[in-house]
């Protein structure tokens, strides 16, 4: 069986834009929230468009029933038991962390443990972690389609 080649997306994103590395540990919750909203988007995103050519307004409806807090709330719940240590650790990390936002039409719990999941997602994709990323999110997936 022939060996694939392993694309690092971050790795090409730096080396192309001249960026330095930098030591993940030392981001604030928040940050690594920040850079989760943005992976975890490109992923539903990505997932959307492979279901097929809609119109983008229709794109944009199913895409927002995964990335709204309480559908990311319910995802972390399901992965929760999956998470090692250390994993743990970054999501209560993120979890904990006062924003400067308000949730909109969210419940507290919900955003907040909506921020924990995004610091998580942000966390394993700085660290390139990709494989343990996918896995994760595909257990929060999986528990939103035995929901409906």
């Amino acid at each position: 069986m022939e060996k694939g080649i392993t694309f690092e997306f971050y790795d090409q994103i730096r080396e192309v834009l001249g960026l330095p590395e930098t030591d993940v540990d030392s981001y604030s919750p928040l940050v690594l929230a920040y850079m989760g909203d943005c992976v975890y988007d490109l992923i539903i995103k990505s997932m959307v468009v492979s279901r097929g050519n809609k119109q983008v307004h229709r794109l944009h409806e199913e895409t927002s029933s995964y990335v709204q807090a309480s559908a990311q709330s319910r995802m972390m719940r399901a992965m929760q038991p999956h998470l090692t240590e250390e994993e743990h650790a970054i999501y209560r990390r993120g979890r904990n962390t006062r924003s400067v936002s308000a949730a909109k039409n969210q419940t507290i719990t919900d955003y907040r443990r909506a921020t924990g999941f995004e610091a998580l997602v942000g966390y394993l994709f700085l660290k390139k972690r990709y494989a343990r990323l996918m896995q994760l999110v595909k257990i929060g997936l999986d528990s939103l389609e035995e929901k409906e």
